[in-house]
Parts: structure tokens; C-alpha cells; sequence
């Protein structure tokens, strides 16, 4: 029988996982060549990223009960949406600012225009929902209180030293590509600081949430698809 203790790391840990194995099999197919889906040419990530997003919302379903999403004010939500546009504000900057080269190349829900609307409720339900679950449960919910104290879940959410603070907003950094690091860096330090200042799990999700809701109306209007 699973112990509590065993069943709240894989709680926190196996949905992200599932989510990096998902990106891991896309990498492996590009190199094996395999980019066929029944008999249609297309990308791997095209048929991957949906069955990456079912996995991983079985997974967070299955260890809901887990989760602590109370004592959540209106205004700890409001500071979390407003983080979270910041956090938009800095993504996109690089283009609107610096005038820096479009980014075209990736997910294009056009590609098979038959499914053009399937595929943006796919690519939305995955940017906006199971993202911010899975990541901020795995970063602020899990990794910035475990490298506290290995029983992370005896710590109120949000508890933090500066170790676990500054290997969080690092490995958050790494995990991204290389032309996002510096917007990822400074992410990572935000959203910590959500968690830290507000104690809410439900907080950290809202302000992903809201950064990547801005970045896909972004990605869509201005049809740079590297975004995604």
C-alpha cells in the first residue's frame, strides 16, 4: 500500500514528469523521423502535445485531493493576474521592443485547416490550464519547499530559503530555450515571489494562467508560433 508521504511526491512530481516526457518523445521522433499520423506528414508535436495533455490532466485529476487550493482571497487572485500580465509584458517585449526577429516556426494550428478550431481549443486548453497546473504545482508547489526540508508538505506553501529560491528561478530557466532565458530568469523570480508573499497555490496558478491567456492572443494575432 502507497504511503502518504510517497503518494504526495508523486502528486507534485509525476505530472510534470509525464508533461517533460511528452516534450523528450517529441525531440526523439524529429531524430528518428518519424512524422507521419494517420498517413498525414506533419510535425511530431502535432499529435504528441494533445496526448501529452490528456496524460497529464488524468494525472492531476488522479491526485487532486492532494492539492491545497483553499484560502485564496480575491486579492491574493488580482495580484497573481497582475504578475502574471508583467510576466506577458516581458515576453514579449524582445519583439515589440527591440525589434527583435519574428518567430514562426512551431505550432501552427493552421496547418490542417479542416481542424484549425480543434486545434486551437487543444493548444489553448494545454497553454493555459495544464501548464500553470502542472508547472506551478511542480515548481513553487513542490521543488521551492523540498529543497527546504525533504517532507516538503509539513512546510506551508510559499516557505522558501534563498537556496531553494534561487535553484528554483534556475532550473525554471534552464528547462526553457535558450532565446527565452532571460524573460524565463526573470519569471521564475516573479512567480516565486508570488508564492512567497501570497501562500496560495491557486495565486501562482492564476498568474501563469493569465501570462500565458496573453501570450496565446499574442501568438495568434501576430502568428509567431515559435511563442508556443
Amino acid at each position: 500500500m502507497m504511503t502518504t508521504a510517497r503518494r504526495e511526491l508523486l502528486a507534485y512530481v509525476l505530472p510534470f514528469a509525464l508533461f517533460m516526457a511528452g516534450l523528450a518523445a517529441v525531440s526523439a521522433m524529429r531524430k528518428l523521423g518519424l512524422s507521419s499520423f494517420l498517413g498525414v506528414t506533419v510535425d511530431p508535436m502535432y499529435w504528441i502535445y494533445p496526448i501529452q495533455s490528456i496524460v497529464c490532466t488524468a494525472a492531476l485529476l488522479w491526485f487532486w485531493k492532494c492539492y491545497d487550493f483553499t484560502g485564496t482571497t480575491g486579492g491574493k487572485l488580482l495580484a497573481g493576474v497582475a504578475v502574471g500580465i508583467l510576466v506577458l509584458a516581458l515576453w514579449v517585449a524582445p519583439q515589440e521592443l527591440f525589434h527583435q526577429p519574428r518567430r514562426v516556426d512551431g505550432f501552427d494550428p493552421g496547418i490542417l485547416p479542416g481542424l484549425t478550431p480543434w486545434m486551437l481549443l487543444a493548444r489553448f486548453t494545454r497553454l493555459v490550464l495544464v501548464v500553470p497546473l502542472v508547472e506551478e504545482i511542480f515548481w513553487r508547489g513542490f521543488l521551492l519547499r523540498y529543497l527546504v526540508r525533504d517532507d516538503f508538505t509539513k512546510l506551508p506553501f510559499g516557505s522558501s530559503t534563498p537556496f531553494s529560491f534561487w535553484s528554483v528561478v534556475v532550473a525554471f530557466t534552464l528547462v526553457h530555450s535558450p532565446a527565452d532565458w532571460p524573460a524565463a530568469f526573470l519569471t521564475g523570480i516573479l512567480f516565486n515571489l508570488v508564492a512567497i508573499r501570497t501562500k496560495s497555490l491557486t495565486a501562482c496558478v492564476a498568474a501563469h494562467a493569465a501570462a500565458n491567456l496573453g501570450l496565446g492572443v499574442y501568438i495568434c494575432a501576430t502568428r509567431q508560433w515559435g511563442f508556443w
